[in-house]
C-alpha cells in the first residue's frame, strides 16, 4: 500500500509486526521538489505499544494478513479467554492479560465483540463503543441530595467501577462508554 492510500483503521506490517493505524497527518513542504510526508500514529496489536511511522508519498507498507471476526465469548479461565466465531463456529483463544482492559466491559452473552485475527491467532478483541451493564453494587441515594451534580462510584456486573449520578440504584441498567469509562445514561 502506498502511503497516500493508508487510512485510519487500516492494518499494516511495520518492522515485522501488525500495526493498526490510528491517525494520519499529511505534511506538504513549500519548497520546490519537496516530497509530501505522511506521518502515521499506529498501535502494535501484539504488544499494544504506540508506533510513529513517517513515509514519503511514494513509499509504502505491506498490508497485514489480518481479519476481524464477530465472536461470542464462551468462557474465561485463569490464563485465557475462549471465543467462538459467530459464523463458522471456529474457536479462538486470547491471553487474558492481553484483553483484560476490554473484558471489564463484556458481560455474559454480550454481542458486538470483534476478534482481531492475525496469522490465524487471536491477538486482541474490540468491544462496542457503548455497552449496557447492570449495576451490581452502589451506595443508596439520599432523598434531597440531587440539587448538585454529585456522583458516586457504581460497581457494575463485570466488576468495573464507573462514576454516576446519585439517583441510580442497584439493579438498574446503565450505558457506559467503553473508550473512556464514563457513564452515559440509563439504558
Amino acid at each position: 500500500m502506498l502511503a497516500k492510500e493508508i487510512k485510519p483503521g487500516a492494518m499494516v506490517v511495520h518492522n515485522g509486526a501488525p500495526c493498526l493505524i490510528e491517525s494520519v497527518t499529511v505534511q506538504s513542504p513549500s519548497a520546490r521538489g519537496g516530497a509530501t510526508l505522511y506521518k502515521f500514529r499506529a498501535r502494535n496489536v501484539v504488544t499494544k505499544a504506540k508506533v510513529d511511522i513517517t513515509l514519503k508519498g511514494t513509499e509504502g507498507l505491506d498490508g497485514a494478513d489480518f481479519r476481524k471476526r464477530d465472536v461470542s465469548i464462551m468462557y474465561a479461565d485463569q490464563e485465557s479467554v475462549h471465543l467462538m466465531d459467530s459464523e463458522t463456529y471456529e474457536q479462538y483463544e486470547a491471553a487474558l492479560e492481553d484483553v483484560a482492559d476490554e473484558m471489564k466491559w463484556v458481560a455474559e452473552g454480550a454481542e458486538g465483540v470483534v476478534a482481531m485475527i492475525y496469522n490465524d491467532e487471536c491477538v486482541g478483541i474490540q468491544v462496542p463503543a457503548t455497552v449496557a451493564l447492570k449495576i451490581a453494587q452502589c451506595e443508596p441515594g439520599v432523598k434531597g441530595n440531587s440539587a448538585t451534580g454529585r456522583t458516586k462510584p457504581l460497581t457494575l456486573e463485570t466488576g468495573a467501577i464507573v462514576h454516576g449520578p446519585e439517583y441510580l440504584a442497584e439493579g438498574e441498567v446503565i450505558k457506559v462508554d467503553t473508550r473512556t469509562g464514563e457513564f452515559l445514561g440509563r439504558a
